[in-house]
């Protein structure tokens, strides 16, 4: 598969964070630094850029975008090889205490679809679905929850209807031999799933795959951790602008900043989240289920403003 990634609601982001020359801005999410690239350009001499991923590849191709700037003035940049549910313990190292603007990009990158990782059902892989190296892969949930626990998996976080069957015919086909590729995954899927389920437009892998990557990165949990951090971090004035790409996401962010804006921290700038054009998505089919939400924080913070518990375990 050809490594290519695009960056999406580019404009829109870069719209919504009015990045300013001098301002201190984190990319938590590197990916394809194609956000990154954007949000240097936009900085300038007294600007700081952090630079967030638990992939190193990423930070690579950020290091190599930064190495492209050649101009007098442009600003620092620290880049950082971490997951940005780190993000507090991040800033505490640089020194830095707060922030102007963020970006979380909750999307993997094309890069990481055309690596062999498991990540994409098109390719019989190793079942690994990390971003980091040292994670829990796939395969090792495959092989060791039991059967409840991966119908709960597949049910939570792949929001599948056929999560226990697929669960049930997971158990089965590891009896015989260990699931160790994603060739051997998807047919444990389509074993326990209904014919017609698998003419559809959508891939009937497609719920069960998320399902096992996001548990196995503790998606949930890092973006629970690192947007209460964000928020924490965010200068009077400043914006976080956050992108999901599936529902489940989209809900835990629309709490977290719905919380803040209760407390007083902020409001949510618009209300509603901000969605690809028509153009984008033709030019980008990754596009279509993006949802870009903007938390603006408050020049002058109320008494009761701060991060509450709720922000760090809404559901």
């Amino acid at each position: 598969m050809e490594a290519r990634h695009d960056s999406v609601l580019m404009q829109e982001v870069l719209e919504a964070l009015e990045v300013q020359s001098g301002d201190i801005v984190v990319d938590a999410t590197l990916g394809g630094a194609g956000h990154f690239k954007e949000l240097l350009a936009a900085l300038g001499e007294g600007g700081v850029i952090i630079g967030i991923d638990a992939d190193s590849a990423a930070v690579e191709r950020a290091r190599a975008a930064y190495a492209l700037d050649r101009r007098p003035e442009r600003p620092v940049a620290h880049l950082v090889n971490d997951n940005f549910r780190n993000l507090a313990r991040v800033l505490e190292r640089l020194g830095i205490g707060q922030v102007d603007k963020m970006l979380f990009d909750l999307g993997w990158s094309g890069f990481q679809i055309a690596a062999p990782r498991g990540f994409s059902f098109q390719n019989d892989e190793p079942l690994l679905m990390t971003y980091g190296e040292n994670s829990e892969t796939a395969a090792d949930i495959v092989n060791t929850a039991t059967e409840e626990e991966l119908s709960d998996i597949i049910f939570t976080y792949g929001e599948e209807r056929f999560a226990r069957g697929i669960a049930r015919a997971i158990v089965a086909a590891r009896s015989k031999e260990r699931i160790l590729t994603t060739g051997a995954l998807v047919a444990a899927i389509k074993a326990g799933t209904p014919r017609q389920y698998h003419d559809r437009k959508i891939n009937p892998a497609t719920k069960t795959f998320q399902a096992l990557r996001i548990a196995a990165n503790d998606e949930i949990g890092a973006m629970r951790e690192g947007l209460a951090a964000a928020l924490s971090a965010l200068a009077p004035g400043g914006r976080l602008a956050v992108i999901s790409f599936h529902s489940i996401e989209d809900r835990i962010v629309k709490g977290i900043l719905r919380d803040a804006a209760e407390t007083g921290l902020g409001m949510m700038n618009p209300r509603k989240p901000i969605v690809p054009t028509r153009e984008e998505i033709l030019a980008n089919r990754r596009a279509r289920s993006a949802k870009l939400r903007v938390f603006e924080r408050a020049a002058v913070a109320t008494e009761s403003a701060g991060v509450s518990a709720s922000m760090l375990s809404y559901v």
